[in-house]
């Protein structure tokens, strides 16, 4: 990892071993600006989005000046995914009291995705039922016995978003929670299982893709990484949910 500024940050401690530069941050630097593209698009929003929205932008663009990207609008594309400048991949997330971005160049890596979450359990059981099917539900007891200090549901919620951001560029097309099945693993680990046609990289169908979690400090975070191991095969797109 390209680490830029702080790397005992809980997603460049996750993402220590790949070719990613990671920012992360707990406030809302005073400094954070739009451009004006950008502020066009939450200039109707409260005031809550409007610095989430800035904040997550001033993270990925000091993460964007770490790999020699000058800075550039960030705009929301296809289903409000953020548009990367050409050559870059990355993404993006935010949560109360948390914002990150990842990027990576495109020669390196062909897709990645982040989320973040309160490390807290879902406050709707409804949602658990939308997200996870009868086996993940069954695997999340068994886990919350063994370690019931952990918030697995929300990891296996941040885990299929993150599972979605990692899809999306190489697709371009939307993936149902209940088209990928999540496996949680108490070592920090994750698998996810594609139950549809899984995406060319390298001239091979991916139909597994694994991940990592983590909780520190009140926040759940989940990431995937596909790094090229002989040269990219796929474009880069967009990346975010």
């Amino acid at each position: 990892m390209r680490q830029v500024p702080d790397s005992s940050g809980l997603l460049a401690a996750l993402l220590s071993a790949v070719p990613v530069t990671v920012v992360e941050t707990r406030v809302d630097p005073p400094d954070a600006v739009l451009f004006p593209e950008e502020a066009a698009v939450v200039a109707n929003s409260v005031a809550k989005r409007r610095d989430e929205f800035t904040t997550v932008r001033h993270c990925a663009r000091t993460a964007l000046a770490g790999i020699g990207v000058p800075p550039a609008p960030i705009l929301p594309g296809q289903r409000g995914a953020p548009r990367w400048p050409d050559g870059v991949v990355g993404s993006m997330t935010h949560c109360a009291g948390y914002r990150a971005a990842v990027v990576a160049r495109a020669a390196e890596v062909a897709s990645l995705g982040i989320d973040a979450e309160p490390a807290e359990p879902l406050r709707d059981p409804d949602v658990l039922k939308l997200v996870a099917d009868e086996s993940e539900r069954a695997a999340l007891k068994a886990l919350g016995a063994a370690h019931p200090d952990t918030p697995w549901d929300r990891l296996l919620f941040s885990a299929k978003e993150s599972v979605y951001k990692t899809w999306f560029p190489l697709t371009g097309r939307w993936l149902g929670f209940e088209e990928a099945r999540v496996e949680l693993v108490s070592d920090g680990t994750f698998t996810a299982r594609l139950l549809v046609e899984g995406p060319v990289v390298e001239g091979v169908e991916l139909k597994v893709f694994s991940g990592q979690w983590a909780v520190r400090d009140g926040i759940a975070a989940t990431a995937i990484v596909l790094p090229f191991t002989t040269g990219p095969s796929a474009p880069a797109g967009p990346s975010g949910r």
